[in-house]
């Protein structure tokens, strides 16, 4: 997932409040996130609200997002190793950096002083691994000789699934997607999802469009020049990467668009295994979960059966050496950032570069801490919040959300739209929700996991395994209910809509979304539009299919359901005439839950904010000339500030579900009455949109 607030997905494959109505409840929480650490690093600074951010040369009814944050936007450029440069990303590199003093420590003792498979250990040995280019440069692509054996052994398409499931153990990701979650229909219980997949470039657009030719002419250049490095000959190397695109093209022909992939019921498919056995005869699917090291199910959820029929044509149809050349790539290709520095360029060259139009790869350093955090990041982050997010926070913040629910609850027992029939189920769904914050109660053990200081490759290996079949373990037992999606140090938040929850990580709960040393209107205007936007995904377009229990279930009336859609239609209509670049505009459709969400957001912790007003009067005075209503519109406007490269603005445009930041900044803002009021915004203001067109729907 990316650095935005967001509604996670089934995860096939691992898949705040009274804001401050009184800050001295939460000073002791705010100045343990501050804390600066004891290391020789320099960390960067704390990001902030701060009215220096603003441009008040500009008219807020003109333009208010560069009046909220144009002075941050003209002097924050890119980093040159970044593809974007926002106030998530600011927030995550300071994050990363203290990040590193962890791990510098713990490389450094990991031999001396901590004891085996201790977490210390675990994470030092790793990073260390990470790190250990010497030995990475003299070992070239020697980690993978023994899967691309295995692969040239194949002597039939027969063979092909028992290899493709060793090979997705270790998460390459070939041919479909597969693993283990709640089942949508029955969510106390996992069950075994297949998905389209097998695609290289970001989304089956690339392939098909005539947007993406020079894409996919440097896709070719780049998969030949992979091949090259292998030993391969010009003349083979330029027909393996034909042979490469042209499967995967036909792959992205059966695939469906992201845009559809939202819809959880059009990708909601139960089959018996026998009946999948039957319709996909050559893709073997009861071997492939076998060899898998699963118990093979009853019952298989399949998301897309026409992308199955298609491939198990492809499986038999396509020669045999055609597969082999593909699933050497793949097991390449997922492996190339761990191989030695010319695999590891040209991978960067083109995904990086090409795609995201960053002109310079991150450090060493913070990429071994990304692997680090993404192999083994539940134990990386209980060395994070030992030292920077105490146990009693979590009562602190917790206590701060019970106001933001209360304004959603009661909107849900007076919103004029809805019949009571519908009324009364929404308010059951809502009043099963909860929430987890900062960190898990238990944390991740992985003890079992055999991590060398010698071997970052089979590190990695060796954790993607221990990952698939502990998830595999779990299939047809109950749902854990317990299980974190992000790792602590991670600035994000997501909803859950299997278990009907929203989480918060510790990393996310600091300037400038949350931030002790500000008023209220700026906490509100941050974390507060934050928890609302996730509360509000339980009942967007897709969230609202879903129950109190977390299973799909259609509890609306046909009345409720058209008024619900009439209301959205209106967002998909403003978000889908966004222009991003040139000839190229915001999806509407695509991003339409994340815009719902911004939109409840918004508008939930605006009213949080006058009902803590109201109970403190006294606090309603101007700070820095504004006045709190000002400052809550402000802040909202600052925590979406952003820089991006062009080359990732047209990629987000494809697969994100956000709108780009700009519009995040404004688009809920002028469907709200309070917007206009606030900076007294009239009909002949460029921000005006007309009251029939403006969007009201939590």
């Amino acid at each position: 997932m990316t650095l935005s607030i967001s509604n996670s997905p089934i995860s096939l494959k691992k898949f705040v409040f009274t804001l401050l109505s009184s800050l001295a409840l939460a000073s002791e929480f705010g100045k343990l996130m501050a804390m600066e650490p004891t290391n020789a690093i320099t960390n960067p600074p704390i990001p902030r609200f701060s009215v220096t951010n603003m441009d008040v040369t500009i008219d807020p009814s003109a333009d208010f997002y560069h009046y909220a944050a144009g002075t941050w936007l003209k002097f924050n450029p890119i980093p040159e190793d970044k593809s974007r440069w926002a106030a998530f990303d600011a927030l995550q590199q300071r994050n990363w950096s203290l990040l590193r003093g962890i791990l510098d420590t713990a490389s450094a003792d990991s031999t001396a002083s901590s004891p085996a498979k201790s977490v210390k250990r675990l994470v030092g040995d790793f990073y260390a691994a990470a790190i250990n280019t010497n030995l990475i440069e003299t070992l070239g692509a020697k980690p993978l000789e023994k899967d691309f054996a295995t692969i040239e052994a194949l002597n039939s398409a027969d063979e092909i699934p028992a290899l493709l499931a060793a090979l997705q153990l270790k998460n390459v990701s070939a041919m479909f997607g597969a693993g283990v979650s709640p089942d949508e229909k029955d969510s106390s219980v996992y069950a075994f999802y297949l998905s389209q997949g097998g695609l290289s470039l970001p989304d089956k657009d690339y392939y098909l469009s005539t947007n993406f030719i020079k894409q996919r002419t440097a896709f070719t250049k780049h998969v030949t020049k992979m091949f090259l490095l292998l030993g391969e000959s010009n003349t083979l190397a330029e027909a393996h990467a034909l042979t490469i695109l042209r499967i995967e093209t036909g792959l992205a022909e059966v695939s469906k668009s992201r845009t559809q992939l939202r819809d959880p019921i059009e990708n909601y498919h139960k089959f018996t295994l026998s009946e999948v056995e039957s319709n996909y005869p050559n893709l073997k699917i009861k071997t492939f979960i076998s060899e898998s090291g699963a118990v093979p199910p009853r019952d298989v959820i399949i998301g897309q059966p026409e992308f199955f029929v298609a491939l198990d044509r492809l499986v038999k149809s396509q020669p045999l050496d055609d597969w082999k050349t593909y699933l050497r790539w793949h097991t390449l290709h997922d492996a190339a950032a761990l191989l030695s520095s010319s695999f590891d360029r040209e991978n960067f060259a083109f995904y990086g570069t090409v795609l995201g139009g960053q002109p310079a790869q991150e450090p060493r350093w913070q990429r071994a801490a990304r692997r680090t955090d993404s192999c083994i990041g539940e134990a990386l982050g209980e060395l994070f919040v030992q030292q920077y997010f105490p146990p009693q926070a979590r009562a602190r913040i917790e206590e701060l959300i019970s106001n933001l629910k209360a304004v959603f609850h009661d909107r849900l027992e007076k919103i004029p739209w809805m019949t009571p029939a519908t009324r009364e189920k929404a308010l059951a769904k809502f009043n099963l929700f909860s929430q987890k914050i900062g960190y898990p109660d238990h944390f991740r053990d992985y003890s079992s996991v055999d991590i060398r200081r010698d071997d970052y490759a089979g590190n990695v290996e060796r954790c993607a395994i221990f990952e698939s079949r502990r998830e595999l373990a779990r299939l047809g037992k109950a749902v854990d209910k317990t299980e974190w999606h992000m790792t602590p140090q991670t600035v994000n938040a997501y909803y859950s809509s299997s278990h009907n929850e929203i989480v918060f990580p510790a990393g996310i709960l600091q300037p400038p979304f949350f931030d002790v040393d500000m008023d209220d209107a700026v906490n509100y205007g941050g974390i507060g539009t934050v928890i609302g936007h996730e509360m509000t995904h339980g009942f967007d377009d897709q969230g609202r299919k879903f129950n109190g229990e977390g299973n799909l279930s259609d509890w609306w009336t046909v009345e409720d359901a058209k008024a619900f859609e009439a209301r959205s239609q209106k967002l998909v209509d403003q978000y889908s005439a966004y222009e991003v670049l040139p000839g190229l505009n915001v999806n509407g459709k695509l991003t339409l839950g994340e815009n719902i969400a911004d939109l409840g957001g918004a508008s939930m912790a605006f009213e949080a904010l006058q009902r803590a007003l109201e109970k403190d009067p006294a606090k309603r005075v101007k700070i820095d000339g504004f006045t709190p209503e000002q400052r809550f519109f402000i802040s909202f406007g600052q925590i979406w500030r952003g820089n991006a490269r062009e080359a990732d603005e047209r990629r987000r445009i494809v697969v994100d579900p956000h709108s780009p930041g700009r519009f995040r900044s404004t688009g809920p803002l002028v469907n709200l009455k309070e917007f206009y009021e606030t900076f007294s915004i009239t009909t002949n203001s460029p921000l005006w949109r007309a009251p029939e067109l403006r969007s009201v729907i939590w």
